[in-house]
């Protein structure tokens, strides 16, 4: 992968993306030739690196490079994993994940039931190892796609799973950071009840008066301290709207005189991306601040604000933000594939459960989806 035809593993005792990707490989598949030659590597890296109108840049071919894409809780699903455990690079990936969290995730992936993959200290786990077993598919079939990897993004839980593939976080350092994260989050969502519904609506409408009504409306119900708001930014007319449960079913029940055309309740179980989340920041940022994060071997996206990592001070900052704040995925793919007219789009692939990210590029930018691909979990 990446960070094993860069270099040797960056830390003795962690679980790089050099390290265990290399480790699960060795079984079926020799180094790629730019293994061979580290010195043409980085330099290829370095060139695919440069903003594609710099003038001092090479003349190479932007459409042989590719980005990939993570998907978020809320795709998960029983039964996701099969399809891969035919690759020995995925297998073991999840027996790796096992060893670490010193419990069956695979089981859970596999078996369920739905309400316990559901609960999000098992679901962003699980998501986040199924997307990576999904890049050792990829690898087997398509080991161009990772050598010619430019930049990366993830949707919410999705951009740790982009910073271990970036050789940003080590992945066992990452399982535990999620494990928190998860743990925290659902102790947020015990405390106060929340939900979120992805909303379709018009340019007549007003997102934000309707929200500032479903939270009067819990003040003069009694619900201490409630919150309705955006969490996700989607694409043009499309947001994902997060908050109390009783905020929720109030857009729902009131949708038409809102003027939004359709809401679709998420498989989650709290109000993410909100202040009611608010509790899993610090326990969140004690973790992050154990892990000795490294710069990104390719462009990672933020979610905080849809810009590109600059280093890993910088991850260290961000990443405890996510939880509190809203989703720039819109915002995001337009910085990903701005580009000047005539320049070609790379190939992405979305590795992970669900289809929803390409989907998604689809109502942001058509062009740039016609070369995207799923690698499903």
């Amino acid at each position: 992968m990446l960070g094993r035809l860069l270099r040797k593993p960056r830390i003795s005792g962690s679980l790089s993306w050099s390290r265990w990707s290399s480790d699960a490989a060795k079984a079926t598949t020799e180094a790629a030739p730019f293994g061979e030659n580290p010195e043409k590597r980085q330099q290829l890296l370095n060139e695919l690196a440069e903003p594609l109108d710099q003038k001092t840049r090479p003349a190479i071919d932007p459409k042989e490079t590719t980005i990939m894409l993570f998907p978020g809780q809320g795709t998960q699903y029983v039964g996701m994993g099969k399809e891969l455990l035919r690759f020995p690079g995925a297998r073991r990936i999840f027996e790796m994940a096992n060893d670490v969290l010193r419990y069956d995730l695979l089981k859970i992936c596999l078996e369920g039931p739905r309400e316990k993959l559901n609960r999000t200290e098992h679901a962003q786990l699980a998501v986040m190892v199924s997307s990576l077993a999904a890049l050792e598919q990829l690898r087997e079939e398509r080991p161009n796609a990772i050598e010619t990897c430019v930049a990366a993004a993830g949707f919410s839980l999705g951009e740790i799973t982009a910073l271990v593939y970036a050789d940003a976080i080590p992945f066992d350092k990452a399982l535990r950071l999620v494990q928190v994260r998860a743990n925290a989050m659902q102790a947020a969502c015990d405390r106060a009840a929340g939900a979120m519904s992805m909303a379709i609506y018009g340019p007549d409408t007003n997102l934000g008066e309707a929200c500032s009504r479903a939270q009067q409306w819990c003040l003069d119900k009694g619900v201490e301290s409630p919150y309705c708001g955006i969490a996700n930014y989607m694409y043009p007319h499309c947001k994902v709207i997060a908050g109390n449960v009783e905020a929720i079913e109030f857009l729902e029940k009131n949708a038409k005189a809102l003027k939004i055309r359709k809401m679709k309740r998420l498989a989650v179980s709290g109000a993410f991306h909100t202040p009611l989340m608010e509790s899993a920041v610090a326990p969140f940022k004690k973790a992050l601040d154990s892990v000795h994060i490294r710069d990104p071997v390719i462009r990672v996206y933020s979610n905080v604000d849809g810009k590109r990592y600059r280093h890993a001070k910088h991850i260290s900052q961000q990443l405890p933000k996510q939880i509190v704040r809203p989703v720039k995925w819109e915002q995001t793919l337009h910085e990903m594939y701005e580009r000047k007219q005539g320049v070609e789009f790379p190939r992405t692939f979305e590795c992970g459960p669900g289809k929803g990210l390409i989907q998604v590029l689809e109502k942001v930018n058509a062009k740039a989806s016609q070369t995207s691909f799923n690698v499903t979990a």
